[in-house]
């Protein structure tokens, strides 16, 4: 086999033929050796390599072995390919002036051999090396990792994450259909933002951002709007975290771009506006708030809504964010506090059909309300908030916790509280609290609890 697949080679390198590589052509000697047809284009290389003319081919290639020449093969007649025919002259040269009789038969059979040429790029281009199974159950896959992470522990759900990050990119390395790559790139933009989230919450912002601006390209390849509205709102989320409010209003921005919209719109409104506060845009803010609002109340449905989980936006969480915006503008924490005991409620009550609730947003929102209630003068009731926080055990501690709290503590180091004994043990918990939640983050033996 491997001499006949060189001498088919010769032949067709003679003829200005390009054939596949090797390890195909030795296939298709297999397949024809096993009894499938010969197409007309491998019909004629085999004449020329066992010196036949193409009438004769069936009945002197069965007297020989298969793949086997003879000890002393006939000169190999000289057999022309065909002319193309030139544009414009509408005909294809004949052969029949060169070959006589024999010419109108060859022509017929390098016809045939190009229509044949289209069948077998097409058997190519049909070989799927990934099921419709195993898209199904990667995706199912990205979703029970979305869902999970609402109420996991961030660091064994990122290197989960990972885990089918590296299926993917295997099933990128085989033949599949443009389709398939597209819901591959598709679930790879989700697992970005996943990871980028269980990165930040890790402490980890610069991988986060990294991670989110990976999944922002393949949303791009695919130019599917939800996914890069996503990974925008991502993006403005690190930028929060890490006390860039210009940056956060940017990307929130380029965001709203893609996407205005339903539950996304609605969050992306709110990150715009809670930047445009931190950078003293009052009426900005008000305004993102509005159309937060109304985003909201129009009907709208998209893949990442059906995934769920990090990839929604409940209204327990929508509450908890206006209220996080409202305790940045001035004199509002009435209406901070309304908006976050709202949340407060929506939480206890548990989510709504279609909702996922998290409970990291839930910690946040606590944080945030006690914030609310020391700016009002309502010293218990804001350490009632915050003792809810102290009972979260360690594992399920995301880092951006400790800025919220940062607040509190600022609240506290008001004349309002100065000289009083619980303001200084409420203040002592927090500095514990974080303490504990950076060392663990970065490895350190934990803190000891005050109490």
């Amino acid at each position: 086999m491997p001499e006949m697949c060189r001498q088919l080679r010769r032949v067709a390198t003679e003829a200005g033929d390009k054939l596949p590589d090797n390890e195909c052509l030795v296939t298709m000697i297999r397949r024809w050796e096993n009894g499938s047809g010969v197409s007309e284009r491998y019909r004629l290389h085999y004449c020329r390599a066992l010196g036949l003319l193409p009438e004769d081919f069936g009945r002197a290639a069965a007297s020989r072995p298969p793949g086997k020449l003879s000890r002393s093969p006939e000169p190999t007649p000289n057999l022309p390919l065909p002319e193309i025919a030139v544009a414009g002259q509408g005909r294809l040269a004949s052969t029949d002036e060169v070959d006589g009789g024999n010419g109108r038969q060859t022509l017929g059979c390098e016809v045939l051999a190009t229509a044949h040429e289209g069948s077998e790029h097409v058997e190519r281009a049909e070989r799927r090396e990934i099921g419709d199974a195993t898209l199904e159950q990667l995706r199912a896959e990205v979703t029970r990792l979305s869902r999970e992470y609402m109420t996991g522990e961030p660091v064994p759900l990122f290197f989960a994450m990972r885990r089918v990050r590296g299926r993917l990119h295997a099933a990128l390395d085989r033949q599949i259909w443009p389709r398939d790559r597209t819901e591959v790139y598709f679930l790879l933009g989700l697992l970005s933002a996943l990871m980028a989230d269980a990165a930040n919450d890790a402490g980890a912002p610069a991988a986060a951002e990294e991670l989110a601006r990976t999944g922002c390209a393949y949303a791009t390849v695919i130019d599917h709007r939800p996914l890069k509205a996503c990974l925008r709102l991502e993006l403005a989320l690190i930028a929060r975290w890490t006390c860039q409010p210009v940056r956060c209003r940017d990307e929130a921005l380029t965001g709203l771009e893609s996407l205005s919209r339903g539950p996304h719109g609605a969050q992306l409104h709110l990150l715009h506006g809670i930047a445009c506060a931190r950078l003293g845009d009052a009426d900005g803010a008000r305004q993102a708030m509005a159309a937060a609002s109304d985003s909201r109340e129009h009907e709208y449905s998209d893949e990442l809504l059906e995934i769920g989980g990090q990839f929604g936006f409940s209204r327990a969480t929508q509450h908890y964010y206006a209220g996080s915006l409202a305790i940045e503008l001035p004199d509002a924490e009435s209406d901070a506090i309304a908006w976050l005991e709202q949340a407060m409620k929506l939480y206890a009550a548990g989510p709504e059909p279609g909702e996922h609730h998290s409970l990291h947003c839930r910690m946040r929102a606590l944080a945030d309300l006690a914030s609310a209630r020391l700016r009002a003068g309502q010293f218990d009731a804001a350490e009632s908030a915050a003792a809810l926080i102290f009972e979260l055990p360690p594992n399920w501690r995301a880092a951006p916790l400790p800025r919220h709290l940062d607040r509190v503590r600022a609240e506290l180091a008001k004349p309002a509280y100065q000289g009083l004994s619980a303001a200084r043990e409420l203040e002592e918990r927090i500095e514990w609290f974080c303490r504990d939640t950076i060392s663990r983050q970065l490895g350190l033996l934990p803190a000891q609890d005050p109490r």
